[in-house]
C-alpha cells in the first residue's frame, strides 16, 4: 500500500462527476469519491451499483455521473453481477482477448438495504467464492431511497417510517446487524470498517488495501443521511467523529484473519453525545427514557469490548 499523501490523493481526477442528484450533506457520494481516489493512475474500474439512493441519483439514462464502466444492478444481485464480470475478465485475459497490460478493478457499491438485507445472499456467495472484487457498503442505516424504512442496519430505538415513535413505540426494538464481522467470518482476505473523519486517511488506506488485495474484500463505510438521521447538512463530519469517539462505529480491519483496531479514542465519549445530534433519537431525551439510553450504551460497550478482545488475540 502506498503512503497516504493528502494533497496528492485529493488532486486526483474525479471518477464520480458533479451534477448528480444526491442530497446536500449526504455521506454516500463523499465516501464513493474517496474510495475511487484509491485507484492507481492508469487503472480502470468496472463499477456495480445496487438499486438505491446512489443509483437513482447518479444514473438517469442516458446520463451518468460515473467516469468508469458502470452497471446498474437490482437490489439483490450486485454481488453476483460483479463476480460474473470478474470471472469473464479472467477468462478473456487467459484467452488473449484482452491486452496484456490491461488492469481492471471490480468495485460494487450498495446501501445497507441492498447489502445487509436484500442482497446479502448474493454478497455472501461472492465473498465465499473469493472473487477478486471489492464490495463497498455505504451504510446510512435505513432504506432511505424509498422513504426511510428500517433495515437490519438501523440502530436500536431509531425513529423510522416503519418503526415510528409514539405512545406505543420507542422506535426500532432490535440491535443493528454487525455485517463487517459476519463478512470477516467468511474468511475473506480483507474487511475494513471506516467512515469520514479527519483528513480521510483511514478511509483511503482501507480502500486502497481492499482494491489491491488479491481476492474478495469488503468495506463498510458509515455514510450519514441528513433526511433520515435529521441533522443539519453542515454537521456531517461532526456526526462521523462522534460515532467513532463514542465507539458506536469502531474503525477496524481484518486482514487474512488478523483483527486490528485502526483508531482507538483517547477518551471514549458517552453514546448520548452521538444520539443527541440526530432528530431520529430525540425521543430518547424525554424525561423517563433514561433507561433506553442506558440500554443503548450497554450494547455499544458490549460490542466494543468484544472487538477489543478480537484485536488483542
Amino acid at each position: 500500500m502506498s503512503e497516504y499523501k493528502f494533497k496528492e490523493v485529493m488532486s486526483k481526477p474525479e471518477r464520480l462527476a458533479p451534477g448528480h442528484r444526491m442530497c446536500a450533506g449526504c455521506g454516500a457520494t463523499i465516501a464513493v469519491r474517496a474510495v475511487l481516489r484509491a485507484l492507481h493512475e492508469g487503472d480502470q474500474a468496472v463499477i456495480g451499483n445496487a438499486t438505491g439512493c446512489l443509483e437513482v441519483s447518479s444514473f438517469m439514462y442516458p446520463y451518468t455521473a460515473w467516469e468508469d464502466s458502470y452497471i446498474h444492478n437490482a437490489f439483490e444481485n450486485a454481488g453476483a453481477t460483479l463476480s460474473g464480470v470478474e470471472t469473464a475478465y479472467k477468462a478473456l485475459k487467459k484467452r488473449g482477448r484482452l491486452p496484456e497490460d490491461a488492469t481492471f478493478k471490480f468495485i460494487t457499491f450498495g446501501g445497507d438495504g441492498g447489502t445487509y438485507d436484500i442482497g446479502f445472499q448474493s454478497l455472501s456467495g461472492a465473498m465465499e467464492r473469493n472473487h477478486d472484487m471489492v464490495y463497498v457498503c455505504y451504510d446510512n442505516g435505513a432504506y432511505m431511497n424509498t422513504g426511510i424504512q428500517r433495515s437490519s442496519a438501523t440502530p436500536m430505538y431509531a425513529d423510522t417510517t416503519t418503526t415510528p415513535v409514539g405512545t406505543q413505540s420507542n422506535g426500532k426494538m432490535q440491535n443493528r446487524k454487525d455485517l463487517a464481522s459476519i463478512i470477516a467470518d467468511h474468511d475473506v482476505p480483507y474487511v475494513g470498517q471506516t467512515t469520514m473523519i479527519g483528513n480521510f486517511s483511514d478511509l483511503h488506506k482501507k480502500a486502497e488495501k481492499a482494491i489491491y488485495t488479491e481476492g474478495a474484500a469488503f468495506l463498510n463505510i458509515m455514510t450519514p443521511c441528513p433526511r433520515g438521521w435529521r441533522y443539519d447538512t453542515a454537521d456531517i463530519m461532526k456526526i462521523c467523529k462522534l460515532a467513532v469517539e463514542t465507539c458506536y462505529w469502531p474503525m477496524f480491519e481484518v486482514e487474512h484473519g488478523k483483527w486490528r483496531l485502526t483508531y482507538e479514542p483517547k477518551k471514549k465519549l458517552p453514546i448520548e453525545d452521538f444520539l443527541r445530534e440526530q432528530g431520529r433519537f430525540k425521543h430518547l431525551f424525554k424525561p423517563g427514557n433514561e433507561d433506553l439510553i442506558a440500554q443503548f450504551q450497554a450494547e455499544v460497550d458490549r460490542r466494543w469490548e468484544e472487538l477489543q478482545y478480537k484485536c488483542a488475540r
